[in-house]
């Protein structure tokens, strides 16, 4: 980083005193650096910045020969449309830390082709190009996705093609890393269609809430983008714990991508967006990829004033929610620390250490005190909770496991309101299928009724009414005294089902005579309304003489399904019951499906502060970086 400082420092002087590093007399007609002038150009630096001539010259020099390449990329793509890209390679892949990697190509060409070869040329396997925060489709061209002359390109690794395996081992050692993200994406895609009208303990589902676990009212589609976006962040997260920073930016950019479908308003109301862009700037500076300066520093920005419209200037928004502050100020605690290092890299060394200072003085107040820790984990709670707990009550002991034990309680009372919340619906949705709707029918309705269930019936009965329409106009329609007849009797069965504890059973009598067939058909459909299939619905009415009250009993005391030995063979009329009652249920799943969501939700955090619960390891370690690469001292020149 040190390097990049003082370039970033030679830079702006050079800019103020207009000296153009790559023309006479700096750079000879042969490309070569002019060595005297260059040497006193150093000589009259050196003093200024207080650094040894010889460091300062070695900077020039580089800046004159990036300078004399560009220019000769500038000139080649004038003549032959051929640009020079540079390469920002992982790590282990440089042979040279300090020397920069350039590829050059045209740009009409796939990303697929460069991608093909960057692996040939440097050795790498399984490898995606980043550019600007967004990785390049590898189907299209690299003109359409925004790559120009000059541009920086990420070369990020997503599996190990390094070790010495055999190929076939290798190949599907690739496909497993290559298809993580698509696993990713599949599992959460499962269970963003999911309604909750299933068992909760054997069919999983996401409900996105507040935080009083209260649930947020979004628009579908808004709601589907936000949780495949915290599922990917989720995941990203999980990733950067395990030290799996290439794969962990791969994920947290599909979540950066998945963020930007959902409306501003919504992003500006919650954290999650922002918390996003620390943890993708702080994959970048753990892959030393922070030559992305501008996307980094845009994505800061884009950090703190989320923060700010969330929190509120002072935070008092945040502690009107959630009554303290501590917890979250280890996100400012990251967020000044990265805007020190940028800082720092662009040659603004009075604003690193600005912002160190700030840094500093949070960390001081942060980080965990070992006894105290050691005390409240002797009275039962988890480190995570003590560590919160100390954090939240400004290193009170007591007030801390005052606050542990009041969430405990608060988490609980939560939970028993969900486990209710989830025992009503599943309730409100066995009565309706008790009246012969489908399970997928009678939850969407009570979803779109807020739980109502004589609202959810009229739904319910009003598309079956519209699917019908159809056959009404060929076979003759029910009269409306009949249908609102049907109506009545169902929505008294209903507040039955609902009012006791058991539905009295009752057998239908056997003694009836049989209806003609027209008056069964016709009679048929005001039960097609309610959602019975036409078979039942047509043997009840035979079985009853044709009486709709006395065949809707039957249907309901038969759960809408006769005996086989009961059914006649079907009609030739073509007619359907209620519009997706053939539909296959989205809350069912496959095994497959059922093995995606399971690995999905393993990276999901147990604890819903587990972005706030930092250790602030890493962080220690770059603020000693930061306070050494600062406070060096000045060299005698």
């Amino acid at each position: 980083m040190a390097e990049q400082n003082l370039e970033a420092k030679l830079k702006n002087l050079l800019k103020q005193e207009k000296i153009q590093l790559w023309n006479p007399p700096y750079t000879e007609q042969d490309q070569q650096p002019g060595q005297q002038h260059m040497q006193e150009l150093a000589g009259h630096y050196a003093p200024l910045l207080r650094l040894p001539v010889s460091e300062v010259g070695g900077a020039l020099e580089s800046i004159r020969a990036q300078a004399v390449k560009r220019g000769k990329g500038n000139q080649t793509f004038r003549e032959t449309s051929v640009a020079t890209l540079e390469l920002l390679l992982p790590r282990d892949a440089k042979k040279d830390p300090k020397v920069r990697t350039y590829l050059e190509t045209r740009l009409d060409v796939s990303a697929q082709q460069v991608v093909d070869r960057v692996a040939e040329e440097h050795g790498l396997r399984s490898i995606k190009l980043i550019l600007s925060g967004r990785t390049l489709s590898a189907e299209r061209r690299l003109d359409e996705q925004g790559v120009k002359n000059h541009s920086k390109v990420m070369v990020l690794r997503v599996s190990d093609g390094e070790l010495k395996q055999q190929l076939t081992e290798e190949e599907e050692e690739r496909r497993s890393q290559e298809e993580s993200v698509q696993r990713t994406q599949k599992g959460f895609q499962i269970l963003s269609e999911r309604d909750g009208s299933e068992d909760p303990d054997t069919t999983p589902f996401l409900e996105i809430a507040d935080q009083k676990g209260n649930p947020l009212k979004i628009p579908p589609t808004e709601k589907k983008a936000l949780i495949l976006a915290m599922g990917f962040h989720e995941k990203g997260r999980a990733l950067m714990k395990r030290k799996q920073h290439d794969n962990a930016l791969c994920h947290l950019l599909q979540a950066d991508q998945q963020f930007s479908k959902c409306g501003s308003a919504l992003l500006s109301s919650v954290d999650n967006y922002a918390v996003l862009q620390l943890d993708i700037v702080w994959c970048y500076r753990a892959l030393e990829a922070l030559s992305c300066l501008e996307d980094g520093r845009s994505r800061l920005q884009r950090a703190e004033d989320c923060f700010l419209r969330c929190y509120g200037e002072q935070q008092e928004r945040l502690l009107m929610i959630k009554g303290n502050t501590g917890r979250e100020e280890v996100l400012f605690l990251r967020l000044y620390l990265l805007q020190s290092l940028l800082s720092y890299i662009e040659g603004n060394d009075s604003q690193a250490r600005l912002q160190l200072s700030k840094v500093e003085s949070l960390y001081a107040r942060l980080r965990p005190d070992s006894e105290k820790m050691a005390q409240l984990m002797a009275l039962g709670f988890s480190e995570r909770e003590s560590r919160l707990g100390l954090r939240a009550c400004r290193g009170d002991l007591q007030e801390a496991a005052i606050h542990i034990s009041t969430r405990r309680q608060e988490r609980e009372e939560l939970k028993q309101r969900e486990r209710q919340k989830r025992r009503t619906r599943m309730e409100a949705i066995s009565a309706l299928m008790e009246l012969g709707f489908s399970q997928r029918d009678a939850a969407r309705a009570l979803h779109h009724a807020d739980g109502n269930v004589d609202r959810a019936y009229a739904i319910l009965l009003d598309s079956s009414q519209e699917a019908q329409a159809t056959n009404n106009n060929t076979e003759g329609g029910a009269s409306p005294e009949k249908v609102e007849q049907v109506r009545s009797e169902v929505t008294f069965n209903i507040q039955t089902l609902l009012n006791s504890d058991k539905t009295s059973q009752r057998k239908a009598g056997g003694g009836a005579s049989l209806c003609s067939p027209p008056a069964v058909l016709f009679l048929s459909l005001q039960l097609l309304y309610l959602g019975f299939e036409r078979d039942s619905a047509e043997a009840a009415l035979r079985l009853t003489g044709g009486d709709v009250q006395s065949a809707t009993q039957l249907l309901l005391d038969n759960q809408g399904v006769l005996s086989p030995e009961l059914l006649t063979p079907p009609s030739t009329s073509s007619s359907s019951s209620t519009p997706s009652s053939e539909e296959p249920s989205s809350a069912s799943s496959s095994p497959e499906d059922s093995e995606l969501v399971s690995e999905v939700l393993e990276d999901i955090a147990p604890h819903e502060e587990d972005y706030l619960d930092l250790t602030l390891e890493e962080e220690s370690e770059l603020i000693s970086a930061m306070k050494a690469y600062l406070h060096r001292e000045p060299a005698h020149t």
